[in-house]
């Protein structure tokens, strides 16, 4: 009882002034004494809000349990229809408002930045200037992932090789090869890609995304046990652009199925289908 009464904000003296009292006594002069001081009322309506955040009755000793909930559930109703509990109900809803609206924010800002790299896509897939939608790509990649809050390291550069991105995704380390070229990638330069993931430690992992697609007889050759390449084309970043699959989803729905069926490449289109 008297830790009740100090949680709730009622000054030590007074909480434990009439502990030998039964309890009804203790808590009847203990409201009343509250009265005569100058935040009595406001310690008064903390009090009655904790009783009415009470799911179950904290006394073993009490004979007639469903009697005192409902004595419980009465002292609420009373509460809200007189306006003492209503306090922290409202705080509480507040910040329940602020943080949907911050959500449907974020949301909003979401869809907008998709919609504007969505249309940059878009006008990039008739550039015939290739070398400068390649580095539009680099930068696609890095403000998608971005948005999803997803690290992404930008291109760079070992004293031997040239990395065009990096993510570290739920414990592992991924290396990205970016290529949006003409013509579709072939066996060795997907291999040259492969030597960079093998040369890493062990939890590093490959990410080729090739926007004109990879031929299925060329992802065949990376499907073999110990294969550490993920494929991802231009249809599964429409995917994620139009809004249809969100990135993480897509990251895990690609590494499951390398994982689980040995699928170096399943299109994003495939997702929810099971």
């Amino acid at each position: 009882m008297e830790a009740f009464l100090r949680a709730a904000g009622v000054p030590p003296a007074i909480a434990q002034r009439y502990r030998n009292e039964y309890k009804f006594v203790w808590a009847r002069k203990t409201l009343s004494d509250l009265s005569d001081s100058e935040s009595g009322y406001e310690i008064q309506c903390r009090i009655l809000t904790e009783l009415c955040k009470l799911r179950n009755v904290p006394d073993d000793e009490v004979p007639d349990r469903n009697a005192a909930l409902s004595a419980l559930r009465n002292l609420k109703a009373m509460a809200v229809q007189h306006d003492l509990y209503v306090e922290e109900e409202k705080k509480a809803g507040t910040g329940r408002q602020a943080l949907a609206k911050e959500r449907e924010r974020v949301v909003a800002e979401r869809v907008a930045k998709l919609d504007d790299l969505k249309h940059r896509f878009s006008e990039a897939l008739v550039n015939p200037d290739r070398q400068r939608v390649g580095y539009f790509l680099e930068e696609l990649l890095y403000e998608l992932f971005s948005l999803f809050g997803i690290d992404y390291r930008k291109p760079y550069k070992t004293e031997t090789e040239q990395i065009d991105g990096h993510i570290p995704f739920e414990g592992f380390d991924y290396l990205v090869e970016a290529r949006w070229r003409k013509n579709q990638p072939n066996v060795q330069e997907i291999g040259g890609f492969k030597t960079k993931v093998d040369s890493k430690l062990e939890s590093t992992r490959g990410i080729f995304i090739a926007v004109q697609g990879i031929r299925p007889e060329v992802v065949a050759q990376f499907q073999s046990r110990g294969c550490n390449i993920i494929f991802w084309d231009g249809t599964d970043l429409i995917e994620i652009l139009e809004g249809r699959v969100e990135l993480r989803d897509a990251m895990r729905f690609k590494i499951e199925k390398a994982a689980q069926e040995g699928k170096a490449f399943v299109s994003l289109r495939e997702f929810g289908r099971g």
